[in-house]
């Protein structure tokens, strides 16, 4: 389709949404995208969930795939969305795709590991590229700060990929917490019990894998990015990742972002002042915990009493249920982990939360809650409030975005503050050690090593870049 690229006198109006917003924050330094344009979608991870982004994005109509990007582009889980866009530029390193075709980009999904989602979201930003990136938004506190400053920066549109977010849970928590019906939240607890990838490892381990030959079709260097120098090795790769320290969030960065997001939105939370590993199970320097039981303590938020926030993981590390709990409820909706599907009759990811007088529990993603039966919660069930229906799923109201029809529900000033959440909690798990952190400052007052590492490892030669952006 043709390309229209303009501005309208620094505003555009927004049919949709009958408001009017100025074309600047739509984007483009050229511009932004009209709303009968598709828009011209670049994709950096194209196999496993970075292919399934691609293809929800694809699947709405709006886009043109224009370039793909992948550091294997002979692995087999490349191969189908090779096959399916068989014309499209291909790169393994995103500097090149940037360098050559940034000006016919309007808009990037990045779908790669979490500590490779930095230097292309900022690299994007900066060229006033729309972008989309899975969760959590980065690997250390320093990165999501700073992804989070140069999104307002740069005056683009982003979206972090807690699809749920745009699902129900996320209207009907909103609309029960502006009635009020939440505002004596004082616990929150979240849970995720199955099975990960690490959970057949040795906790005893006391070294990285001594590595392997690198496969003939993959660019190890640009995998590895800006993290320190790791030789390969395939428990490194392919979802691996998601297992170490230097690589990964764990199944607090994994699931966090769909049990956590509608409560830590709405309950205005922000960022915790304590940080407390209650239970670490075979803790290791360097990958996640068997078992983990975290605290995060949030201050008092206007009229709204402090609310610790809770996490459970572990296959037997189960929180405790509130009396009349119930079954816990198998959504057909909630994607299954990576490494085995959900079950009838366990405790399903989700999360319980705890008021005053009422108590709610719910599952994961756009799972809606529920009140566990009181005297309370059937007084003011014929009171609650009517709950709108999603004007448009989370990848769909990203692109509508891009055209200033709506607004992004997890844009960085959202997810950002809540990807920190996860980083913090990461480093409690990380040092084994109770963390002070300052809201104001943004440090960790109690723990200098916690403190040095809310920025990371230096990036490797030649990456440093990335973060001046």
């Amino acid at each position: 389709m043709k390309r229209r690229h303009f501005l309208k006198s620094g505003v555009v109006t927004s049919m949709a949404a009958c408001t009017i917003v100025p074309a600047e924050t739509l984007g483009r330094k050229h511009g932004y995208t009209a709303p009968n344009d598709k828009i011209n979608l670049a994709c950096c991870g194209i196999g496993f969930r970075g292919g399934q982004i691609l293809k929800e994005l694809h699947d709405t109509g709006m886009v043109n795939i224009v370039a793909l990007c992948d550091v294997d582009m002979g692995a087999e889980h490349t191969a189908k969305t090779l096959a399916s866009f068989p014309d499209v530029p291909r790169y393994q390193d995103f500097r090149k795709m940037f360098d050559q075709m940034s000006d016919q980009i309007d808009a990037v999904s990045v779908g790669t590991p979490d500590f490779s989602h930095f230097p292309i979201t900022m690299l994007a930003m900066s060229l006033g590229i729309h972008v989309y990136v899975e969760k959590p938004m980065g690997r250390t506190f320093q990165e999501v700060e700073l992804m989070t400053q140069a999104a307002e920066k740069y005056n683009v549109v982003t979206q972090m990929g807690n699809q749920g977010h745009s699902e129900a849970n996320y209207f009907q928590f909103k609309a029960w917490a502006e009635a009020g019906i939440m505002s004596d939240v004082t616990k929150v607890v979240a849970h995720m019990n199955n099975r990960r990838r690490w959970h057949s490892w040795d906790p005893a381990m006391s070294q990285f894998p001594s590595g392997m030959p690198v496969p003939a079709t993959m660019d190890w260097d640009s995998w590895l990015s800006t993290a320190s120098h790791h030789a390969y090795d395939k428990d490194l790769v392919n979802g691996q990742w998601r297992c170490w320290y230097d690589f990964g969030m764990g199944a607090l960065g994994d699931w966090g972002a769909h049990t956590m997001d509608t409560a830590h939105e709405f309950l205005d939370l922000g960022l915790p002042t304590e940080i407390d590993p209650l239970f670490l199970e075979g803790h290791n320097p360097f990958f996640f915990p068997m078992s983990t039981t975290l605290s995060f303590t949030f201050p008092a938020r206007g009229e709204m009493p402090p609310v610790e926030l809770m996490w459970y993981d572990g296959l037997t590390n189960q929180p405790p249920l509130p009396d009349n709990y119930g079954d816990s409820i198998l959504d057909p909706n909630i994607p299954p982990p990576s490494d085995g599907a959900l079950k009838e009759k366990k405790l399903n990811p989700g999360k319980i939360i705890y008021g005053k007088d009422l108590t709610f529990k719910g599952g994961s993603h756009g799972s809606t809650l529920s009140m566990i039966p009181s005297e309370r919660a059937n007084d003011i069930v014929s009171s609650l409030p009517e709950v709108p229906e999603s004007p448009s799923n989370h990848f769909a109201n990203f692109l509508l975005a891009c055209r200033g029809e709506e607004q992004t529900r997890s844009p960085f000033s959202v997810g950002g503050p809540l990807s920190q959440v996860f980083n913090l909690g990461v480093l409690a798990q990380r040092l084994n050690a109770k963390l002070i952190f300052d809201r104001e400052t943004k440090q960790i007052t109690n723990h200098p090593l916690g403190n040095l590492l809310l920025k990371g490892a230096p990036p490797r030669k030649g990456w440093e870049e990335f973060y001046l952006l």
